[in-house]
């Protein structure tokens, strides 16, 4: 029982820490993309800001998901009920 509490909390660490670095590759690639397009043509501003705030929700929206199914993992993790049954 104990390997599976220890493979669950790399697991757990593992989906924390990539979620953390593919969000915010995410926004450095939103931002950068975002400036080049209001520097090449400014009159889009509004129409690119508010596309850039929905993909910016939408990269929170899945790291989020990583951390509910870490938290998941974490404190209530369904391999220890099978291992106990």
């Amino acid at each position: 029982m104990e390997h599976v509490l220890g493979m669950t909390a790399i697991a757990v660490a593992i989906l924390i820490g990539f979620g953390a670095l593919g969000t915010a590759l995410g926004f450095g690639l939103l931002g950068g993309r975002f400036l080049e397009g209001a520097a090449r043509q400014p009159e889009l501003i509004p129409q690119l800001q508010v596309k850039m705030f929905i993909v910016a929700g939408l990269l929170d929206a899945v790291s989020m998901i990583g951390v509910g199914i870490a938290m998941l993992l974490l404190f209530s993790n369904p391999l220890i009920t099978v291992l106990k049954g």
